[in-house]
């Protein structure tokens, strides 16, 4: 695989890479208490581009540029003048299927076109299942918040002022004040909190929104992992106890891994960000990270937050005890956000295209009847006639099931296709195969092919698919192993 730093991924879910902006590194301290949380840092797997990304001492990111050496001057040239060399000119290479590209309308604003909402839709379904079994309910806020709401919590604010959106106009005139886009709900939030938690009886709140938030980025805007507006869920709620709260956080912290590895096929590590990196505002963060080999970069997935009882002090959520005296609740927030899906990309993708897993992939399998030009009328309508039925059969059985019947294209176009797309399963149906009773199935991820009896096609696919999630993860988590390391075993190598 060509590295990833200088590669696009050609996709119809991506206009431009995912890999620029990825963090520096991950600082990951230890959860005090829980030990399943592991601090680690990330280090770059081929000399002599070999990086290590640790806490402490923080490494800036200049630190982490790679310089390639200048090229030499030829002799008679001009002192410090370089020559450049004539590159021998490429083959011209076939080109691949490309779908149009849409106009940019607004500069790190982005479309997601059907197949990536797909995924956000699997994604959404899973965790709103989850959390709504936990009791907790969904609910919206306004997207508007007013300046003096705003600037209530000072920390907060600070932490988010150079990304606010702010509405200055409306129409052709001025407004008497500016009203912001929400960056997140906190301070849209609480202030509702504040009436509708009066005694202990109205404790936990919990409640989740799904919506979209705008963060005026102006650093390398790139599709899924820095946007100027991007889909998540953001849960926000209150406890009467520090106890429940924190059990909530963990509780939250599982499940963003659960997306992951068990959705995606990506593995993440679970730890606690430092002071520096935490959520502005907040007691203290949790996050799911995940590593890209490619880059030797960590990425952070998705954070879950302990508010303490900052923001409550902050906007008057207080509420009468059991034993009659007054409290202040304990808060968390939490979200995750379309930048799953970029992980997602990064992760698997590879020089042909996307790799999809396939418990997120709109289509499992792509059906391709592949007659030749000599191929009699009866044998080819034959052919259409045994693909509908596998469809139906392989439908019944609960693949997500697409056919290309196109006759304007070579098979091996179809192929190219649908595996730039990351369609797990390919099932080609050939002249022989009618003779045979048979199909060949081509995975995705690995290429590896096998031939199966019309009979076995609706039994067979479904734990192939099985079988291909677990093996992605599997990859992915030894391509991760091997560039990881603990502080223990880091502390030897340096200090000795």
């Amino acid at each position: 695989m060509q590295h990833l730093q200088n590669t696009v991924v050609k996709s119809g879910l991506l206009k431009q890479t995912c890999i620029s902006v990825l963090r520096a590194g991950s600082d990951l301290s230890r959860l005090s208490g829980q030990s399943h949380l592991y601090p680690v840092a990330w280090t770059g797997i081929a000399p002599p581009r070999h990086l290590t990304l640790m806490s402490e001492p923080a490494l800036d990111v200049k630190d982490l540029t790679i310089s390639e050496p200048a090229a030499e001057a030829q002799p008679g040239a001009t002192p410090g003048a370089v020559v450049k060399e004539k590159k021998p000119k490429k083959e011209p290479k076939e080109k691949k299927p490309q779908e149009p590209k849409e106009k940019k309308e607004g500069e790190g604003c982005y479309i997601l076109r059907p197949s990536a909402f797909a995924i956000w839709e699997f994604i959404t379904r899973f965790f709103d299942d989850a959390i709504k079994a936990m009791g907790v309910q969904n609910a919206y806020f306004p997207l508007f918040i007013t300046e003096d709401v705003l600037n209530t919590e000072k920390d907060h604010v600070e932490g988010f002022a150079p990304e606010v959106a702010w509405v200055t106009r409306c129409g052709n005139t001025e407004m008497d004040k500016p009203i912001a886009i929400r960056p997140t709900s906190e301070t849209v939030m609480y202030p509702y909190y504040a009436q509708w938690i009066r005694s202990h009886r109205d404790l936990p709140l919990r409640l989740n929104q799904w919506t979209n938030v705008v963060r005026w980025e102006f650093k390398y805007p790139t599709p899924f992992i820095r946007s100027r507006e991007f889909l998540w869920q953001e849960g926000h709620t209150a406890f009467a106890t520090q106890p429940e709260a924190e059990a909530e956080v963990l509780e939250v912290l599982e499940l963003y891994r659960r997306v992951y590895e068990e959705l995606l096929a990506v593995p993440v590590i679970k730890g606690k960000k430092s002071k520096k990196e935490q959520f502005a505002g907040a007691f203290y963060t949790t996050t799911v990270e995940a590593f890209i080999p490619e880059t030797g970069k960590g990425i952070q997935g998705a954070t879950s937050h302990c508010l303490g009882q900052n923001f409550s002090k902050m906007f008057h959520i207080e509420f009468e005890t059991e034993e009659k005296t007054k409290a202040f609740a304990w808060q968390n927030s939490w979200g995750l956000t379309t930048r799953t899906i970029g992980v997602m990309i990064m992760t698997h993708s590879d020089d042909k295209g996307l790799v999809m897993p396939p418990r997120v992939a709109p289509k499992q399998l792509v059906l391709v009847p592949i007659p030749k030009a000599t191929t009699p009328e009866d044998v080819r309508a034959g052919m259409v006639s045994k693909t509908a039925e596998l469809a139906a059969a392989l439908g019944v059985a609960g693949v997500r099931v697409t056919t290309d019947t196109r006759d304007n294209y070579t098979p091996g176009w179809k192929y190219n296709y649908w595996e730039l797309r990351g369609v797990p399963l390919r099932l080609e149906l050939g002249p022989k195969d009618m003779e045979a009773g048979c199909v060949v199935l081509a995975r995705r991820d690995t290429g590896a092919k096998e031939t199966v009896a019309w009979a076995d096609v609706a039994s067979r696919v479904p734990v192939l698919l099985d079988q291909i999630q677990a093996d992605m993860l599997a990859s992915a988590k030894v391509r991760m192993d091997a560039c990881l390391e603990t502080w223990l075993a880091l502390r030897v190598k340096l200090v000795g």
